[in-house]
């Protein structure tokens, strides 16, 4: 039987996410597994998977904001911007303070044009930039408007800074890395990067691949899905009696009297089942545009 829920993966280091949609399909038995928002191979943590016709609700997420945790190694850069990479040079010395790494992280926080990594799935003519990278081809990528809202450096043992942030989607942290080496003129990359939470989702609810596995061989994955109610909490959720949920499945407009505030309503036949996202057409009547049934 088919899964329609969001599970939470806390994704291993040196799996890529495609690799651990793959291991979840295998797992699950079905085709309809999706994520929200790329980890690189070496990071680790939060990774949430769209499973069956809740991929529809991915649209949803697609501004999300993250959070990480994470080591940055001052002295040394690197092509990839993290440890993975090849080294950029010499190895410097770096003679700094907490309190100097503090005001120079604070330097990154607000809206500000961040430059892809050049090794990044971002694409230059159709071709992935980390393709080019990898030929040595030269690689030029147009900045992108991100916003980071808190760059913490909490703890400072030369030569690695112990930090945390919170990010809009499409922020690389190892962008961040390399440009903290820049500005402190030592150079810097990633040395390791945890996702503690991605939307709504964090490391509580998150499941190992090992635990996935065990869960659906005794036939319980299920069990580690996300209770559909507390999914996209910033939008309000209604339960819908027997004639509204007919209107529903066969695409109509439905009344919704105490939803007259709300652009964007979650509706629900029963306690858990989500039937669809509905959007206001005009006073308290609302049209059912993403259909989960």
């Amino acid at each position: 039987m088919a899964l329609n829920g969001v599970m939470v993966v806390d994704k291993p280091s040196g799996w890529t996410s495609h690799d651990v949609v793959a291991r979840c399909r295998n797992l699950l038995g079905q085709r309809s597994i999706g994520h929200l928002g790329t980890l690189d191979p070496m990071a680790t943590g939060v990774l949430p998977l769209m499973l069956g016709r809740m991929t529809r609700l991915s649209q949803f997420y697609a501004g999300s904001e993250k959070r990480y945790q994470g080591v940055i190694r001052l002295g040394i850069e690197t092509d990839t911007y993290d440890a993975d990479g090849d080294p950029g040079g010499a190895e410097k010395d770096v003679e700094v303070s907490l309190e100097e790494l503090q005001v120079a992280a604070c330097a990154f926080i607000g809206r500000l044009q961040q430059i892809p990594p050049p090794f990044s799935a971002k694409k230059i003519r159709g071709v992935p930039a980390y393709k080019l990278a990898r030929r040595k081809q030269e690689v030029e990528l147009k900045p992108v408007e991100v916003e980071v809202y808190e760059f913490n450096t909490r703890e400072w043992i030369v030569p690695e800074v112990h930090f945390d942030c919170r990010v809009s989607a499409g922020t690389y942290v190892r962008s961040l890395a390399h440009e903290l080496g820049c500005k402190l003129g030592c150079g810097a990359h990633l040395a390791s990067l945890r996702r503690t939470a991605a939307a709504e989702f964090d490391l509580s609810q998150a499941y190992t691949l090992e635990q996935i596995a065990e869960q659906a061989s005794v036939g319980r994955a299920a069990e580690l899905l996300i209770h559909p109610r507390r999914l996209l909490p910033a939008i309000p959720c209604v339960t819908a009696d027997q004639e509204a949920v007919g209107r529903i499945h066969h695409g109509r407009t439905v009344n919704l009297p105490e939803m007259s505030c709300s652009q964007w309503v979650k509706v629900f036949a029963g306690q858990s089942d989500l039937i669809c996202m509905a959007s206001r057409v005009a006073g308290t009547l609302f049209h059912p545009r993403v259909v989960l049934v």
